[in-house]
């Protein structure tokens, strides 16, 4: 045993330096003393805070705000950070993972290579030389650049993993952990040969996903998702549900769906279609550009319209997005239809392209690519006519437009789900994890080739997976709380026990609450010792707001009966120890 200071009574090893020290450390467990921890736990949440996770993490002194965006894990924060870490770092390891670290500073060339230099998001800096540099929110173009070393086909495959500080250019900041500017991320690539070899690395990582999230005592969702700046042909989402998070988790009430917003699929109801024309009628209507006041107007159902949505791809050329009346448009969905980014058409675009402004836009006649939602593709709805104040009635796909088909619209609560025809639902989720099947499109712009049996030079197939530990701290405490604080899993607890001297000035119940703790870090357990001079209430308070699993409260009753009180954070289950049993009674629960 190497102690780092201990309680009165108690001589610590080494010289007096350590007497000041905050614990000790035993060969299974540890003991810190709460008199030393920097831990200044607050009553009252910042003002600011509206997610759980934010109000209970910045008062029980687990996190400290820096800047918008840009936080400190305190002592508290960063056991439980490290404690995620290494479940993650032991599921990698086991799939073959070999972890290394690659720099945060990186330069530009590689990211202007790539084609992402011109994301928002990045940070961009350049040095005192004018060298430009980026601070990466994620490292596929670095990796890729190391794993061009590789020349054949016998170094394949590979996995390669790091956990390190990543950069966001976030407009936003919020939520505390849950959208920040600055965090640290697991961010694992697998390099294969083809295509089969890329879809054994995503299974493998898909197992280790979900038994980090089970180890870790979270609910999570497996959901296919859009890939987004990242790119590439498939993506896997893992959210878990909670009363904040930036996502939206869509699940049917019969079990059997889900997905993230972004990608979900919805069974609308019926529209309520007027008689059937040969041929489109045109219909004036004056000062009438929203849908609501179009079917007002003509007295028709809003999902019997047609809305049409004109964007501008990143080369210029503009496009009609055509969705029901009655629906939204998913910019994912378009964005992954189109094969490329956009923007919203300009006023100018708008006018140059079809002769008409905003609300009175329609595909008939549109000299543009046209892309219509699937609702679109049966019945006859109104539509713009391209020219102010009128419209379309009885327009129908196919026979007086040409579009490519493709789901568009944003499902909403309520919804059929496409599985089994239940009822879908929403709930706030926060994204923990996000796996993706790149293909090539890093290692062909960055020259990353293997050459073959024969001779052949091909370029590597890649995946990328990411997790955020932050998040899944900020996750525990969103599905594990009550009024009074955290209840953390015991994989993530920064402590197992938390032992209480209510010692009143009473040396004796100090040695003693002491000598538990001691027994209790020599039989492999990690133990906060509260040994701080302040009132019982006081002390009770800052445990439930901790969470850790177990507290242990010594008092002076314990000198008389010889036995302890045990309480379960969890349940808040009671039970009074004898205190020689202590250390089996733990080993029982």
């Amino acid at each position: 045993m190497t102690r780092l200071g201990g309680p009165s009574g108690i001589r610590p090893a080494g010289n007096s330096t350590a007497a000041r020290g905050i614990g000790f450390v035993y060969a299974g467990g540890v003991v810190v003393r709460q008199s030393r921890l920097f831990a200044p736990t607050l009553r009252e949440a910042p003002a600011d805070a509206e997610a759980v996770s934010h109000r209970l993490l910045v008062r029980g002194a687990f996190i400290r705000q820096v800047a918008a965006g840009v936080w400190t894990f305190l002592p508290l924060g960063w056991r439980v950070h490290q404690k995620i870490v290494q479940i993650v770092r032991e599921e990698m390891d086991a799939i073959g993972g070999q972890e290394m670290l690659m720099p945060v500073l990186t330069p530009a060339e590689l990211w202007q290579r790539s084609g992402r230099y011109g994301i928002p998001e990045v940070f961009k800096l350049e040095d005192r030389a004018g060298r430009q540099f980026v601070l990466p929110m994620t490292h596929e173009e670095t990796v890729t650049f190391h794993v061009a070393e590789i020349q054949s086909y016998r170094q394949l495959p590979q996995i390669l993993y790091h956990f390190s500080v990543k950069d966001r250019d976030e407009p936003r900041p919020r939520g505390g952990l849950l959208r920040v500017r600055e965090f640290i991320m697991k961010d694992a690539y697998s390099f294969d040969r083809d295509e089969e070899g890329l879809d054994r690395s995503f299974r493998a990582h898909a197992r280790a996903y979900d038994r980090i999230f089970d180890r870790c005592g979270l609910e999570v969702f497996a959901v296919q998702a859009e890939s987004g700046m990242m790119g590439g042909s498939e993506s896997i989402d893992y959210l878990a549900p909670s009363g904040s998070g930036e996502n939206t988790l869509v699940t049917c009430e019969r079990g059997d769906y889900a997905a993230d917003l972004e990608i979900a699929r919805g069974v609308p109801r019926a529209p309520s279609f007027p008689a059937r024309l040969e041929t489109p009628e045109e219909v004036h209507t004056p000062d009438v550009t929203t849908i609501d006041d179009l079917a007002a107007f003509l007295g028709i159902d809003a999902a019997a319209t047609a809305k049409a949505m004109p964007v501008t791809r990143t080369d210029g050329t503009v496009v009609l997005g055509l969705v029901r009346g009655d629906d939204r448009l998913e910019e994912a969905k378009l964005a992954a239809a189109l094969g490329s980014d956009f923007r919203p058409a300009t006023d100018e675009e708008i006018r140059a392209t079809f002769g008409a402004d905003g609300g009175s836009l329609g595909p008939v006649g549109a000299r543009v690519e046209i892309v219509a939602d699937e609702t679109l593709r049966e019945g006859q709805f109104v539509s713009g006519a391209n020219r102010n104040g009128w419209h379309l009635r009885g327009v129908e796909a196919g026979r007086d437009y040409a579009p490519r088909f493709a789901d568009l619209r944003q499902p909403r609560e309520g919804d059929a789900c496409p599985v089994c025809g239940g009822r879908l639902q929403f709930q706030a989720a926060i994204e923990l994890g996000h796996i993706f099947k790149l293909g090539t499109r890093y290692s062909e712009p960055l020259g990353a080739t293997y050459l073959d049996e024969a001779g052949a030079e091909h370029p590597i197939v890649m995946g990328s997976y990411g997790i955020g530990p932050g998040r899944i701290m900020a996750a525990a405490v969103e599905q594990r709380h009550d009024e009074h604080g955290i209840v953390w899993p015991g994989a993530l607890a920064p402590y197992d026990v938390h032992v209480l001297a209510l010692a009143a000035g009473s040396n004796e119940v100090r040695a003693l609450a002491g000598s538990a703790a001691e027994e209790l870090a020599a039989a492999g357990r990690s133990v906060l010792l509260d040994d701080r001079d302040e009132r019982p209430g006081e002390k009770f308070a800052d445990a439930d707001l901790l969470g850790v699993p177990v507290r242990i409260t010594v008092g002076k009753k314990s000198l008389d009966d010889g036995a302890v009180d045990v309480r379960l954070r969890a349940s808040g289950a009671d039970e009074r120890v004898p205190r020689e049993t202590l250390t089996t009674w733990m080993e029982a629960h």
